[in-house]
């Protein structure tokens, strides 16, 4: 079995990308993937811990170094350097860098669209002349989704799924279960999982954590 390269598909027209790619010279010898679920902390009488309801979740990170060595040909490290520090400029008919797509063999990274948003270039090898001709590349992408596949992927709207919000002026618990659930009678959800007694008294400010709503919930 031939040894496959990873490959990066750099983005050439909104959301359209090139279909060849171009392969790093050496395969990267570790990914790492990180992704941070934030939780907000409700505080909550008579409990010894506050409350936690999840708020969002950050974008997947891939950090990877990439290896670029010509010694043996001779040629400037840069016309492949350059290739990926093309992620990282503007693009004058983008007006933005372009994003782009990974893919090493049988790994495509689930599809997801990336962004670079970091690049570090280390040159550790010259030729008597000054010419560059080995470099390490330290990159870090964010992955980025479209509004409309973020609509797709989560249904934010959803009164099953678990949100927090900050008290205005003027809000009552009965006005935020009509906006949250369609319902102002079930402000008791809300006054519950918050420890509020008096639901008349709800201080501006005060971060809400607002609980799905249980199939069947009554009044």
């Amino acid at each position: 079995m031939a040894l496959e390269k990873l490959k990066i598909f750099v983005e050439e027209r909104p959301d359209k990308f090139s279909t060849n790619g171009f392969a790093v010279l050496f395969n990267p010898t570790e990914l790492k993937l990180d992704k941070n679920a934030n939780w907000s902390k409700v505080p909550t009488a008579g409990r010894d811990t506050a409350r936690s309801t999840f708020s969002y979740g950050d974008a997947y990170t891939l950090t990877v170094d990439l290896f670029f060595d010509t010694y043996e040909t001779g040629e400037d490290v840069r016309d492949y350097t350059n290739e990926v520090v093309r992620l990282v400029t503007l693009d004058g008919g983008l007006r933005r860098p372009p994003r782009c797509r990974l893919s090493w063999g049988e790994n495509p990274f689930d599809d997801r669209m990336w962004a670079l948003q970091s690049l570090n270039q280390r040159f550790t090898l010259f030729l008597d002349n000054g010419l560059p001709v080995r470099a390490t590349l330290g990159c870090s992408f964010q992955e980025w989704r479209s509004s409309k596949l973020e609509a797709q992927t989560v249904k934010r709207s959803s009164p099953d799924v678990a949100k927090t919000r900050v008290v205005k002026i003027g809000d009552t618990l009965s006005a935020i279960a009509a906006e949250e659930y369609n319902d102002p009678g079930l402000w008791r959800a809300i006054a519950e999982l918050n420890g509020i007694n008096n639901p008349r008294r709800v201080p501006p400010g005060l971060v809400l954590a607002i609980p799905p709503l249980k199939p069947g919930r009554r009044r």
